[in-house]
């Protein structure tokens, strides 16, 4: 096995956490703390309603959050879902999949003897959230026993030293170098440079993802140039932790040629434990289909507060390269309005820096930084 290396990283109201294998980016995480997505969460839950339609029942959790307890992990094999709950039952539950899509977490009644021992302990009543699930760097952790593990953020490494013991490196200063920084930006483009200079195009839609491969000119090479492609379409799947349904149209070969991509491509996939490839479809799509547990990378990265914590990111680094100058940042009105609704990301920032952060709506244009007063 390839040896593995853990980093983690805080910065004002987020944590990105990468593991690399063999050196590779392999894995990449962008969590935040004040709202964690809540995969393996334990909850005492209250049902308020059965659908024998779904198979299943839904359940009010902690936080006005209602959540969908399937048929199958509701109780012991062969019962329905009517046999299995009654509507106002206080169950014990653990999420296995984060809210998504526009749908609630996904919930599981079958615990482990220490997970029920953890909800009967618990202050009486529901809904309430009673223990949280581990973190991208504590998952990591315990899928690879013996990665290096380096962090930075001193709230971070307590709080995970609590967890994974002296295994915690801790690092005066940033831990992601500027490849690792480029890396983690990419992530958020459509776009990726594949080997021979083409292009792979990823658009995920409410239904699927769709990946297309541009050969950028391959000529008569068209079946080498693919196959050479597709470790890297495998490790973007894995990166970007795409879900669901996932097509993948190949440049240029008959069905006949992509039929021979199969067998290299399900080597390419299986390192990742979570997707399964189901084989060409009637148009000569390659499909395969990705656990759905996490929100994908898309969905955290494509929003105003994703583009707010980046800038207040930029704007710890500058505050540190210019300590004796107060920063302002001006950025669109939505953008302003989710770093003020994050609980803590502000208050982060001046912990970090010893000063506060300006903040001015602006009416278009990407986040910028500016200097507002120098400070005597």
């Amino acid at each position: 096995m390839a040896e593995a290396l853990i980093l983690a990283e805080a910065s004002p109201g987020e944590v990105r956490t990468a593991l690399l294998l063999g050196g590779l980016l392999t894995e990449a995480w962008v969590e935040r703390p004040a709202r964690p997505d809540g995969v393996g969460d334990l909850q005492r839950g209250r049902v308020v309603a059965i659908s024998a339609a779904m198979s299943g029942a839904f359940v009010a959790l902690a936080g006005n959050e209602t959540g969908f307890l399937p048929e199958s992990a509701a109780s012991a094999p062969r019962q329905s879902i009517k046999q299995a709950v009654q509507e106002g039952q206080i169950l014990g539950l653990r999420v296995t999949r984060a809210a998504q899509g526009g749908k609630g977490p996904r919930l599981s009644a079958l615990l482990t003897d220490a997970e029920a021992a953890l909800v009967a302990a618990a202050p009486q009543g529901a809904p309430r959230l009673v223990a949280r699930g581990p973190c991208a760097a504590e998952r990591l952790a315990a899928r690879y026993p013996q990665a290096v593990i380096r962090f930075s953020g001193a709230a971070l490494v307590a709080r995970l030293r609590a967890s994974l013991g002296d295994r915690v490196q801790a690092q005066h200063g940033a831990v992601f170098d500027e490849s690792m920084e480029g890396e983690f930006a990419s992530l958020s483009e459509s776009a990726v440079a594949l080997p021979g200079g083409g292009v792979l195009h990823i658009q995920t839609t409410r239904a699927l993802t769709a990946l297309d491969v541009d050969s950028g000119g391959a000529g008569d090479g068209l079946a080498r140039f693919n196959e050479a492609a597709l470790p890297e379409i495998a490790r973007q799947i894995r990166l970007r932790n795409l879900s669901g349904a996932i097509l993948l149209d190949v440049a240029g070969l008959s069905a006949k040629r992509r039929q021979a991509l199969l067998e290299p491509l399900r080597a390419a996939l299986a390192p990742d434990k979570l997707v399964r490839l189901v084989g060409l479809t009637g148009l000569g799509l390659i499909e395969m289909v990705r656990d759905r547990i996490h929100p994908p990378l898309g969905e955290i990265l494509h929003t105003p507060l994703a583009e707010g914590l980046a800038a207040l990111r930029q704007a710890a680094r500058d505050a540190a390269a210019r300590p004796a100058e107060r920063l302002m940042l001006e950025a669109r009105p939505e953008v302003i309005a989710a770093l003020r609704n994050l609980p803590g990301a502000l208050d982060d920032y001046t912990a970090l820096t010893g000063h506060g952060l300006e903040l001015r709506s602006a009416a278009a244009g990407p986040a910028q930084i500016t200097t507002t007063v120098r400070i005597d």
